[in-house]
C-alpha cells in the first residue's frame, strides 16, 4: 500500500490510543503520532519520531504549494508515486509556519471560562498536559513563563510559544490554548511577549507593595499616602478616604464591609504605588496590542502580608476607576502557599476567606480568581471543588519539572543522583528567591540512597522543595568545556522514555484537576 493511502486509511480510521503508530517509509521506518494525522489540500502532515527525534512531515506533490511554505529536507528514499516525502525540524520558523495555516494551533483569548495555567520549562511536557486535559472541564493556558523562569532557562518566548504550537500539532487539539506571560513588571517585559504572540498578560506590582503598612501607625500611614504617585492614580488622599472610608458596602448576600479611616489608609498605603504601576503596565499592554484580542491578570500575591477583603475591594474599585480591564486577580491567600507542596495553614480558614475573594470578584466582574504557586494544593482544590462556584484560573509550573525528574529516577537513577547533590549544593543561594520552607538538613545525599529510595524523595516535602528552586542551575550549567553539565542527558533521557515521562504528567495533573469537580 502507498504511503499516501496508508495515512488515508488512517485520517478515515483513526487510532484511539495514545502511542505512536509504526510507519513504514521504504528504507527506514519512523514512529507517527496519530493524532498529528491531517489532511490540508494535496498535502498530509503529521509528526512523527525517528533516529533525528521528533519531526514534522509532509508528503505532498513537488510543486504543492502548501508544503512550500514549510522548510525541510526531501527526503529521497521515502518518494510514493507523485509525491515526495519532506521531513521539517520543529524550528521557529515551522511553527510560525503552522501557525499561519492552521488557526487552532495559534493562541487565543480564554476568557472567563476556568482554566488551567501549565508551566513547562523543558519545552516537551506540552502534549502530556494536553492529555491530562481533556474531560477536565478546564480552558487550557498552555503557554505560561515568567520572565524569571525565562531567564533561568535560558529558553526566549519564541521557545515556548513554538513548542505550545507542537504539542497542540502533535495531539490534533483543537480546542483552542491560552498564553501566558506571566509576571510582567516592565514595559519591555510586554513588549518582548507581545512579540512572541502571547494572548493573555499577568502584570505583577509585586515590588510596589508596601508590605510595612500593616505595621505603620496613623500618623506614619498618613504621611506615606502623600507620596503616593497621585498624577498616575488620577486623586487624592482626601479623594479616597471620602469614597470608602465610613461607608457601608453590602457585597452578595454574606459579606459587608465597612472600613474605618485606618484601614483606607492602610489599604492604600499598601497598594496605591502598585496600582499605579498596574495602571501603567496596562495603558502600555493597550498600545503594543493594538487591535490584536488580550486578557489581562493582576497578581498581587507575591507578598509577605495578606490581601484582606477589603484591600481586594479597594484595588478592584480603583483598577476600575483606572480604566484597568482584567479577567483574573490573585491575591495573596491566607495560609501558605509554597512551591511544590501542599497548602499549609487551615482549611476552613482559607474557604471563608476565598468565599469572601470570591464574593467580590462576582461583584466587581465577574472575574477568575487566581491561584498561583498552585501546584500540588490538593485541600485547596478541595475547598474550592466543595464551594462549587464562581471562576477560577490555576497556575502551575515546577511540580512538571519534578515530575520529568521522577522519570529520570526511575530509567536512570545515577543520573538523578548527580542532579540531586547539584541541587543540595545550591539550595540555601537559590531559595532566597522563593517562598519555601524544605530543610536541606532533611535531605540525604545521593550516595546514601539505594535506587528504590529515590523515586520516593519526590513526594517528599522537603525534597521536592530542594529539586524544585534548583531547576535554572541544573538545566543551564556547564562543565568546563562549555557542554551541559545536565540538560542534554535529562533531554536524551527523556525522549527515550517518552510515555514513561508523559503517564507520570497526566497521573499527576488529573490528581489536580478532579478535585474541583469541573465536570
Amino acid at each position: 500500500m502507498k504511503l499516501r493511502e496508508t495515512l488515508q486509511d488512517l485520517i478515515d480510521t483513526p487510532v484511539e490510543a495514545e502511542e505512536c503508530v509504526l510507519l513504514d517509509l521504504g528504507e527506514r521506518s519512523l514512529d507517527l503520532y496519530p493524532r498529528s494525522l491531517l489532511a490540508k489540500g494535496k498535502a498530509l502532515f503529521f509528526m512523527g519520531r525517528g533516529t533525528p527525534g521528533r519531526r514534522l512531515y509532509i508528503v505532498a506533490p513537488p510543486d504543492d504549494e502548501v508544503s512550500a511554505l514549510f522548510e525541510g529536507t526531501c527526503l529521497k528514499w521515502a518518494f510514493d508515486g507523485e509525491d515526495q516525502v519532506r521531513r521539517c525540524r520543529l524550528s521557529h520558523a515551522n511553527a510560525a509556519a503552522l501557525r499561519n495555516l492552521l488557526d487552532w494551533t495559534r493562541p487565543r483569548v480564554v476568557g472567563l471560562a476556568d482554566s488551567f495555567g501549565l508551566g513547562d520549562r523543558l519545552g516537551i511536557a506540552g502534549p502530556a498536559h494536553l492529555r491530562a486535559m481533556v474531560g477536565s472541564g478546564f480552558e487550557v493556558v498552555l503557554a505560561q513563563q515568567s520572565i524569571r523562569e525565562l531567564e533561568r532557562t535560558e529558553r526566549t518566548p519564541d521557545e515556548v510559544m513554538d513548542a505550545a504550537t507542537w504539542a497542540v500539532f502533535q495531539e490534533g487539539w483543537r480546542s483552542g490554548y491560552g498564553a501566558d506571560a506571566d509576571h510582567l513588571k516592565t514595559p519591555a517585559d510586554v513588549e518582548l511577549m507581545a512579540d512572541a504572540g502571547f494572548t493573555m498578560f499577568t502584570i505583577d506590582p509585586g515590588d510596589h507593595v508596601v508590605d510595612a503598612a500593616d505595621e505603620m501607625s496613623v500618623d506614619e500611614l498618613r504621611a506615606a499616602a502623600e507620596d503616593l504617585p497621585w498624577a498616575v492614580l488620577e486623586e487624592s488622599p482626601d479623594g479616597v478616604l471620602s469614597r470608602f472610608a465610613g461607608q457601608r458596602f453590602e457585597i452578595g448576600s454574606d459579606l459587608v464591609l465597612e472600613p474605618t479611616t485606618e484601614e483606607v489608609l492602610r489599604g492604600l498605603v499598601k497598594y496605591g504605588a502598585a496600582l499605579a504601576h498596574v495602571a501603567t503596565i496596562y495603558r502600555h499592554i493597550v498600545e503594543v496590542m493594538g487591535e490584536r484580542p488580550f486578557e489581562i491578570e493582576v497578581s498581587v500575591d507575591e507578598t509577605a502580608s495578606v490581601t484582606s477583603p477589603f484591600e481586594h475591594w479597594l484595588v478592584a474599585s480603583e483598577l476600575k476607576r483606572l480604566g484597568v480591564n482584567w479577567v483574573g486577580l490573585a491575591p495573596r491567600f491566607v495560609g501558605d502557599f509554597e512551591k511544590g507542596i501542599d497548602y499549609r495553614g487551615d482549611l476552613e480558614v482559607f474557604r471563608q476567606e476565598y468565599l469572601k475573594h470570591l464574593a467580590i470578584a462576582e461583584a466587581f466582574g465577574p472575574y477568575k480568581i487566581s491561584i498561583h504557586s498552585g501546584s500540588d494544593k490538593f485541600g485547596v482544590y478541595r475547598t474550592i471543588g466543595e464551594i462549587g462556584a464562581g471562576h477560577v484560573h490555576v497556575k502551575t509550573a515546577g511540580t512538571s519539572y519534578l515530575e520529568a525528574l521522577r522519570a529520570i529516577a526511575s530509567r536512570e537513577p545515577e543520573l538523578f543522583r548527580e542532579i540531586l547533590d547539584f541541587a543540595r549544593s545550591l539550595y540555601e543561594h537559590e531559595r532566597r528567591t522563593y517562598h519555601v520552607s524544605g530543610r536541606l538538613e532533611r535531605v540525604p545525599a545521593a550516595g546514601s540512597l539505594e535506587d528504590a529510595a529515590l523515586l520516593a524523595l519526590l513526594d517528599d516535602e522537603d525534597a521536592r522543595q530542594v529539586l524544585h528552586v534548583t531547576f535554572g542551575r541544573v538545566l543551564t550549567e556547564r562543565g568546563p568545556e562549555g557542554k551541559p553539565l545536565f540538560k542534554d542527558r535529562i533531554m536524551s533521557c527523556l525522549d527515550a522514555n517518552e510515555e514513561v515521562h508523559f503517564e507520570n504528567l497526566v497521573t499527576h495533573f488529573r490528581r489536580h484537576t478532579q478535585p474541583f469537580g469541573r465536570v
